[in-house]
Order: structure tokens, then C-alpha cells, then sequence
């Protein structure tokens, strides 16, 4: 079973780990580095503050059990940009109606998002090596900088523009090779002193300018979607939920919605940050999840009860999709 905390349990935790003489808290030159309790396995944080509002965050480690952390966003909230080089979390958002309730972050995929004011359970699980990138960026960093070009996406323009209670989280797709050369950038940072800020700080930029990018260019790629075409994509979702288990193709599916198969795709990208079976794939392995909770379930009764013929394939997109096997997962749930 997974381990419910709040922050300020998994804080008093941490201090109380320091006190019995575990090492928790590490000072670095422009930050500090948090290792969670051993109790939790090989785990921590290294944050990295650089100037005006801007922080750098690497979770990395392995957990040896699942871990939920109930975290409370408060109204001032920063623009997050999020890189899982490796690792799967799971978000519940417990009191916003405005983004989804349950979803997951996914190994090889990068976000941005901007949550202020609501409840969230961050579940990140047992056994699988996590290496995340969380770069915060305060809105205020932006003041000055002309924004009013109308390229930006509108939650982005909205928010440089004042609004700081619009929510987003927005799925930008998998990482690509330019990301991933910066995010190395940062791991091996060649200064020390003014220039590593220097550096640091225009590698943030040059990921940042890289997702609004990406944002712009699969904004574009949907040609103005209208109100009737979002209705019957989320309808279209939540059908092919329905019918997990045996999937039509797609092009039954698209006629069985209405939309053509380049826009049922093309859709489904921009709202929910993948293709139609990309986002089947996505849904099926959270379920299989669910059912690895149970130590009394083979893997093969999962893969079957997810629409999964073959176990073997269903082994691998698990691997894939998570960075551990079905089984090593199972295992790592057993209280």
C-alpha cells in the first residue's frame, strides 16, 4: 500500500531523520540538496536557486515504496516546467473542475503547467529509477519583456498579462534531442560563481523558449478547433475508455464519432497530448496499475483484463511506458 503524507508530514519526517543522524539537508554554493528519509529508500532533491524567482529542481533517486504527497498550491503559484528524463508520477487533483482529475506524467515526456490555488496527491511509485526536472518560474520574471505577440499560447498570455489564477497543464509530448541537450547543459555545467549562474540561467530560457515552441507549433497543427469539435473529442475520449478492451480501428472510431481520422488525431494531440491509441495505451497501463495493487493477480489476468493479448507485449509497454516490469512493480506495492 502507498504511503499517504502531507508535506508538512513528509517535513517533520526529514527532521526527525536529521536528528537520529541521517543525512538530510546538503548546503550546495546556490542551494541545497534534501535526501528523503532512508526509510523511503535512495531518494532526494538537489534545488539549484538562480535569480529573480527562477529555481532549478532534480528529483532523482529510487524509492523502495510508493510514496502520495498531498500538496497544497497557494495563490501565488510559478510557472512550472517539468522534464522526466525517467520515472511516472501519478497527479489527483482533489478541487479543481478546470483540469484534469486523474492523470499521470509520463518517462521520456515534458510539461508546463500553472496551478495555483488547489489541492493535488502526487503518488510517485516503488522500484522505478526517477530523474525529474522541475524548473519554477516566478511570473513576475517576465515584467518587461513584451508579450503582447499574439503567437503565445492564450493561458501563457493570459498569465504574462496579470491573470494569476488561471490554471493550466499543458502535455507538450516526448522530450526531444534539442531538450535533452540542454537538460545535459545543466548536469554539466562547465562555471563556477557568477558564470554557472549565467549559464544556468540561459539554459532555463532556452528550455522554456523550446516548450512554448512546441506549444505554438501543435496549436497551430490544430487549425482552430471549435466548440462542437472540443465536445466530440472529449465524448470520443471518454467512448474510447469504454471500449478499451476491444478497440475498433480507427477508422471505425472516426466514423463512430463523427471526425475524421487526421482530426480525431490532430485533436486528440492538442488536448490531450497524444494520438488516439497513444492516449488508449496511456489509459490501459494506468488501469493495469490499479490491478498490481492485488498480489494475487498474475501478470498475464492483467495484460488479459486490460486488452492486452499477448503478455509479453504488455510486459514491454509497461517497461517502456514506466521504467519497470509489471512484476517488479507488483512486488514493490506489497505492503
Amino acid at each position: 500500500m502507498a504511503l499517504t503524507l502531507t508535506q508538512a508530514d513528509l517535513t517533520d519526517l526529514m527532521e526527525q531523520a536529521e536528528n537520529k543522524g541521517e543525512t538530510i539537508y546538503q548546503l550546495l554554493e546556490y542551494g541545497v540538496q534534501s535526501n528523503l528519509p532512508i526509510q523511503f529508500g535512495q531518494a532526494g532533491e538537489r534545488v539549484m536557486q538562480l535569480r529573480q524567482g527562477l529555481e532549478i529542481a532534480v528529483l532523482h533517486g529510487r524509492l523502495n515504496q510508493p510514496l502520495r504527497v498531498i500538496r497544497q498550491h497557494e495563490t501565488t503559484f510559478p510557472l512550472v516546467a517539468k522534464f522526466y528524463l525517467s520515472g511516472t508520477s501519478r497527479v489527483q487533483t482533489l478541487d479543481a473542475t478546470d483540469i484534469d482529475c486523474d492523470y499521470q506524467e509520463l518517462a521520456g515526456h515534458h510539461y508546463l503547467y500553472h496551478l495555483p490555488n488547489h489541492t493535488e496527491i502526487e503518488e510517485w511509485f516503488a522500484s522505478q529509477a526517477l530523474k525529474v526536472v522541475i524548473i519554477s518560474i516566478d511570473p513576475d520574471y517576465f515584467n518587461g519583456l513584451d508579450h503582447g505577440h499574439s503567437a503565445l499560447p492564450k493561458p501563457i498570455q493570459s498569465l504574462l498579462a496579470g491573470d494569476r489564477t488561471h490554471r493550466f497543464h499543458q502535455p507538450l509530448g516526448r522530450i526531444t534531442d534539442s531538450i535533452q541537450q540542454q537538460i545535459q547543459k545543466i548536469f554539466h555545467c562547465p562555471y563556477t560563481g557568477l558564470m554557472q549562474q549565467l549559464y544556468l540561467e540561459s539554459k532555463v530560457l532556452e528550455l522554456l523558449t523550446l516548450q512554448l515552441s512546441t506549444w505554438q507549433y501543435n496549436s497551430r497543427q490544430t487549425t482552430n478547433l471549435d466548440i462542437d469539435e472540443i465536445e466530440q473529442l472529449h465524448w470520443a475520449k471518454e467512448t474510447l475508455v469504454q471500449q478499451a478492451q476491444q478497440p475498433p480501428s480507427l477508422t471505425e472510431f472516426a466514423q463512430q464519432v463523427g471526425l475524421s481520422e487526421h482530426r480525431l488525431n490532430q485533436g486528440f494531440r492538442h488536448l490531450f497530448g497524444t494520438t488516439v491509441f497513444g492516449y488508449l495505451k496511456q489509459y490501459r497501463l494506468q488501469q493495469a496499475q490499479a490491478l498490481l495493487h492485488n498480489p494475487n493477480l498474475s501478470i498475464a489476468k492483467v495484460a488479459a483484463t486490460v486488452g492486452y493479448r499477448n503478455p509479453e507485449a504488455f510486459s514491454t509497454a509497461f517497461r517502456q511506458q514506466f521504467a519497470i516490469s509489471p512484476k517488479a512493480y507488483q512486488l514493490g506495492r506489497r505492503p
